[in-house]
């Protein structure tokens, strides 16, 4: 399952390439109306992103800022990285090695 609630506050979404990156997006922002969780984005499956892929991202972050949640990005590969660097967003989003480390990272914010 790409989209796991890992506690009553944290949500970890595992992405892919195009098109379930979008898909998986949508079903967070769908399943997260009601109330803004913490957000793990694991992108161990994403090869590559592109710049709509990125709008979502930056759309997500806004949105998790409203709703005073935290939004971690991890796994990210050296292609994906590079798109966040040419692009300047590695200064906007908060990077992790992992989804373990992630959590803990959450957990320690929010005293989860």
């Amino acid at each position: 399952m790409p989209i796991e609630r890992w506690s009553d506050r944290i949500v970890v979404v595992h992405l892919s390439d195009d098109p379930q990156f979008t898909d998986d997006l949508q079903s967070l922002e769908d399943m997260t109306k009601a109330q803004t969780p913490d957000v793990v984005l694991d992108f161990a499956a994403t090869t590559f992103i592109n710049s709509s892929n990125l709008a979502k991202l930056l759309k997500l972050r806004t949105r998790m800022i409203q709703g005073d949640a935290n939004l971690v990005l991890c796994n990210v590969g050296t292609q994906v990285w590079s798109a966040f660097l040419v692009t300047s967003l590695e200064k906007v989003f908060h990077f992790s090695d992992n989804v373990p480390t992630s959590l803990a990272t959450l957990q320690m914010t929010r005293g989860a």
